[in-house]
């Protein structure tokens, strides 16, 4: 199965959602459409993330990465947050996954950032299986929090 990868446009508004209503399903959120469309509408009108698309020879959507850009200020570079990777369902076990990650690095390398870093849930060991193969190095010496403020 060929894989096309691009950035997706506004007129790929309809079928990012869609995967992102399926992304936030896969972690536990209810569905919304409106809402994955407003979100990711935003996104793409604003440009203020990196959507990559991937398609097979048909033209049907497969998946998708969404990376944001950010900085290290220890490195004093650019980076890019990894924030969501989604294959969908249907589509696992083809490279989809591999193919959008290769993508991502490419755009980050591009662009002159240091890195790619991301964060998973730790009961998703199919996508750490795949991080890992790709070249991801788990973190150490550092904890993740969080903070509601809404």
């Amino acid at each position: 199965m060929p894989i096309e990868i691009r950035q997706a446009r506004v007129t790929d508004l309809d079928a990012v959602a869609r995967l992102f209503d399926d992304y936030r399903r896969f972690y536990h959120a209810a569905s919304n459409l409106a809402l994955a469309t407003a979100f990711i509408g935003e996104r793409l009108r604003g440009q203020d993330s990196v959507i990559l698309m991937a398609r097979d020879g048909d033209g049907v959507a497969l998946g998708f990465t969404q990376l944001f850009p950010s900085f290290s200020s220890v490195g004093c570079t650019r980076i890019f947050v990894l924030n969501d990777l989604y294959v969908a369902e249907s589509c696992r076990g083809r490279g989809v996954g591999r193919a959008l990650l290769a993508a991502a690095r490419s755009r980050a390398q591009e662009v002159g950032a240091a890195r790619l870093v991301l964060e998973t849930a730790v009961d998703n060991r199919a996508a750490q299986v795949l991080y890992e193969s790709f070249g991801f190095e788990r973190e150490a010496g550092f904890l993740a929090y969080a903070l509601s403020v809404a």
